[in-house]
């Protein structure tokens, strides 16, 4: 059985992934922290998976074992507020390690379950290309997004042998409460448009970073 896995599922996009995806009717393997509200459709819920604990990644690869994972999508974040005078060491370190040391981890870990044809979707942020940095501020997410990006593309590269594509897609600014419930998009309209490149996301453009909700491929 192919199954797709949605890790940090609970809410805003993730949620609307999960949603979308069980609708059109995939079999879906929702990851969460904390609790996970109902959803239509087949979709298995694993909980009380933190990824900043140790040891979480092999727990929840050896819930999986033996399934093939069609599709991996790391939603999982964490977004600090800061400045330059106000950034703080233990908040940087922490969205570093969620944004992008976790979702690397997570891939490795699940790299059994990835075979040919199989695709892992990251979902990183405008604010972490440095073609596009003409605010600064937020340091934290900044630096961390940048780094997931890197993360990306060098994944890419490793598991294109082994038929494996990647992508990395900003979902655009979206209302969800991350941001405040501020945005330009709803949840619905950035999940439409992360499943869109998804589907078209293959070998002849892995590595490449997104814009879900426009036609575009974003520079680094």
């Amino acid at each position: 059985m192919t199954i797709s896995v949605i890790a940090g599922s609970s809410q805003g996009i993730g949620l609307e992934l999960v949603r979308q995806l069980a609708a059109r009717g995939e079999t879906v393997v929702a990851v969460c922290r904390g609790e996970m509200p109902e959803v239509p459709g087949d979709v298995r819920v694993e909980t009380g998976l933190d990824f900043t604990t140790e040891g979480v990644m092999e727990r929840l690869a050896a819930r999986l074992t033996g399934l093939e994972v069609g599709l991996l999508v790391v939603n999982a974040g964490l977004l600090v507020p800061d400045t330059f005078d106000t950034f703080d060491v233990a908040q940087l370190r922490a969205q570093l390690e969620i944004n992008a040391i976790a979702p690397l981890l997570l891939v490795r870990a699940l790299r059994p379950n990835l075979k040919r044809g199989s695709k892992v979707a990251l979902v990183t942020s405008r604010m972490g290309s440095m073609a596009d940095n003409t605010s600064a501020g937020y340091y934290g997410y900044r630096m961390s997004k940048a780094a997931l990006n890197m993360a990306g593309t060098c994944l890419a590269v490793d598991l294109k042998p082994a038929g494996i594509a990647v992508g990395l897609l900003h979902p655009g600014y979206v209302r969800t409460r991350m941001v405040g419930w501020h945005g330009e998009i709803d949840v619905g309209q950035a999940a439409l448009g992360i499943i869109g490149h998804i589907d078209r996301l293959d070998l002849t453009n892995t590595g490449g970073f997104w814009h879900a909700s426009k036609a575009m491929r974003l520079p680094f």
